[in-house]
């Protein structure tokens, strides 16, 4: 028998116009958490998804437990104990919890002895037992849809588990997960871990690597750097080998200088009693406002009520001393005002659609001959114009944007509001699911609009990110704007003192 659970050796996949992989190689030992790690694009997920079968490898072998086999697709590598839980999370919200754990093998009886139909009772038992065993708190009879995004992913993790593998991916696992339940999450691995069960963690949180990995392997540009003990890495470590080279720097050094107040906000108050609520404040030129607070804050929510995605009950929302009537996003883009929303793949990007038709999709009006007929060069300078700028790694402007890695992604979408030149830009999560290097270019981007002069309003998580980057901060804290920090003030213990600031 061999020591490894698992082995992926010299494993190579290309698609048009990109080597996502060269001879890439994990070995998974079981009761083993094994981190996996590299830049975005590096080819983490590409090798991931060789692994589960929805890709098939160019060249490579995969052995378990030494011996060859073949991984035809996402059921038969279930059938041989792999399970992964996506980063993009792609549940059916009009379903039950228990349905959406069993999708695709729900547990059948027969009907008048010969027709097959779903036993919805065992189903719902097993989902109840289940989350009892996974310790989440859920109804199994429960619509997905009415779940928060972390609870989702707490499902989908849930769902992994149900199929009793012998091997858990997990890609991006925290991206939305509050730290109650990333203590959650990491009680459940350390149970699986006792079981046997071999763990691949894709992740760029720092941190969380170090705590939970037993090993560490990194990838660049598709090609296997090493593996380490994680016991003998750290962060600058880590980043040194994943990019390659050292960064002595996190964030950019900015140049911008605060002008005027342009954009205001008086009394926001949403429709929804238990959602924002009285909520004013301003932000001048070329200022960075960031807003912090912990999850469930409602700063999603109040963005999306100024950018006219929700409906609010009061308030006024005013640019350069001019009210706007902003009822839905079209007179907020018509206003000079745009926003990047929290979730590149339900809200942001057009997968089947090209990085050209991303970037251009919000600015079409201006490039049209004779008002009816898109002229197609005018479109094509302005996508090479923004590709160029911002440095997007694509093989074409004609390539689909869900090929591209999540920095790219990004990118395109910044590049698609810059096309309208706004004077007021909306950043929900700008670096979300984006490893260091990606993050160093988006914060160059970001520093850079803020020299020009725009005003930017980024909503970020990440205390790091909230105080390197922002010129000042509104924390907000139940739906409520519970204080503003600047200068000496901005410290980790302030914001979180106000974020925990509860009438």
């Amino acid at each position: 028998m061999s020591e490894y659970l698992l082995e992926m050796k010299d494993v190579s996949k290309a698609f048009p116009g990109v080597q996502a992989l060269s001879h890439a190689q994990l070995q998974l030992k079981p009761g083993h958490v094994h981190a996996l790690m590299g830049e975005n694009g590096a080819g983490k997920s590409t090798l991931m998804k060789c692994m589960f079968g929805i890709y098939k490898m160019d060249e490579g072998q995969v052995f378990i437990d030494g011996q060859p086999v073949i991984i035809k697709d996402p059921i038969d590598a279930l059938s041989k104990g792999i399970a992964m839980v996506h980063q993009e999370l792609q549940p059916i919200p009009a379903r039950t919890i228990g349905e959406n754990i069993f999708l695709g093998r729900y547990p059948i009886k027969k009907l008048l002895r010969f027709i097959p139909t779903v036993d919805h009772d065992k189903m719902y038992k097993d989902t109840d037992a289940l989350l009892k065993k996974v310790k989440l708190p859920f109804d199994s009879k429960q619509l997905v849809g009415s779940l928060s995004t972390s609870q989702m992913q707490l499902v989908e993790i849930a769902k992994a588990v149900s199929a009793n593998c012998r091997v858990l991916i997990l890609d991006e696992p925290t991206s939305s997960l509050t730290q109650n339940e990333v203590d959650s999450l990491f009680d459940i691995i350390n149970d699986l871990k006792k079981d046997g069960v071999a763990i691949v963690y894709i992740s760029h949180k720092m941190d969380e690597i170090l705590k939970i990995s037993d090993e560490v392997t990194i990838m660049r540009d598709g090609q296997y750097v090493g593996t380490w003990e994680a016991s003998k890495l750290t962060t600058t470590s880590i980043i040194t080998k994943m990019v390659g080279r050292e960064l002595t720097n996190l964030f950019p050094k900015r140049e911008n200088v605060p002008g005027e107040v342009v954009f205001e906000v008086k009394d926001f108050t949403s429709i929804n009693p238990k959602s924002f609520r009285h909520v004013s404040f301003n932000i001048r030129k070329g200022e960075i406002l960031g807003v912090g607070g912990l999850v469930g804050a409602q700063r999603t929510e109040l963005m999306e009520g100024i950018f006219g995605i929700r409906s609010h009950v009061s308030g006024k929302v005013f640019l350069n001393g001019k009210e706007l009537k902003i009822s839905r996003p079209k007179d907020a883009i018509d206003h000079g005002v745009a926003m990047l929303t929290e979730s590149r793949r339900t809200s942001g990007i057009m997968g089947v659609l090209s990085v050209a038709d991303n970037i251009s999709i919000s600015s079409l009006n201006k490039y049209l001959d004779y008002k009816i007929c898109i002229n197609s060069s005018k479109v094509e300078a302005l996508v090479q114009d923004n590709v160029h700028k911002m440095n997007i790694k694509t093989p074409s402007s004609k390539t689909l944007i869900q090929s591209l890695s999540g920095g790219n992604q990004q990118k395109v979408i910044i590049g698609r509001w810059l096309a309208n030149d706004p004077d007021v830009l909306i950043l929900d999560e700008p670096t979300r699911g984006i490893d260091v290097g990606a993050k160093y270019e988006i914060y160059c981007i970001i520093a850079e609009l803020a020299k020009q002069g725009k005003s930017i309003l980024m909503i970020t998580s990440e205390m790091g990110e909230l105080l390197g980057m922002s010129d000042r901060i509104m924390v907000m804290c139940d739906g409520r704007c519970s204080g503003f920090l600047e200068g000496s003030q901005a410290t980790q213990q302030n914001v979180m003192e106000l974020a925990t600031k509860f009438e």
